[in-house]
């Protein structure tokens, strides 16, 4: 099912539509500020699960994203120092997935790698959804093959296409990214630049 959705003024009926759906364990597909990603409610383990099937993702081997609808809610989910906590408030909302210390309000299947990722994105869309759920939304890119046309990971219709019968609903958000966040790991106090994304890092 395909739902558009605007960065304001979106009907409440539609949001709540969502809301109930990530409560009930259904997986999504959303716009963000950089690429499309599939996600579902982080606290749902079973939904996780779902998702790492999907992606073929082993959850003890690869970290997990989260997405978080502001700083405050990000402390309760990871470990964040004072210098690490001036970072994020410079460069977020922003295309920046930050490897931080999870905490133990994360389901046991986070703390297999006791390392989370964190996003804010700059996507209206997604962080209010992340707001009215009062919760992180688990996160990840869409799986996307190097032989196939990057249109069907960027145009809501022909990822309703591809993963129509995959996932619960799908966001269309208008057209896609198709560059990556920048990771940056603050995990042992220092700040690396694991990879260089979209985002451009203000170290201050």
């Amino acid at each position: 099912m395909l739902l558009k959705l605007y960065e304001k003024n979106n009907n409440p009926a539609d949001l709540q539509q969502i809301i109930n759906l990530l409560n009930d364990g259904g997986i999504i597909i959303y716009p963000t500020d950089t690429m499309y990603a599939i996600g579902c409610h982080a606290l749902k383990e079973r939904a996780i699960e779902r998702i790492c099937q999907l992606k073929d993702i082993d959850p003890k081997k690869n970290n997990l994203s989260i997405i978080c609808y502001d700083l405050s809610s990000i402390s309760e989910y990871a470990k964040v120092d004072n210098n690490t906590f001036k970072l994020m408030k410079r460069n977020l909302p922003g295309a920046f997935t930050f490897i931080l210390n999870g905490t133990t309000r994360l389901p046991k299947i986070f703390r297999n790698r006791k390392e989370v990722g964190i996003r804010m994105p700059d996507s209206s869309i997604i962080r209010e959804i992340a707001r009215l759920l009062d919760a992180p939304i688990m996160t990840t890119t869409l799986p996307y093959d190097d032989s196939e046309d990057i249109e069907y990971a960027t145009d809501p219709e022909l990822i309703n296409e591809k993963f129509g019968n995959t996932v619960d609903l799908i966001i269309d958000g208008g057209i896609g990214g198709t560059e990556g966040s920048t990771i940056v790991d603050c995990t042992n106090g220092e700040t690396e630049i694991v990879r260089q994304g979209k985002g451009w890092l203000d170290e201050g």
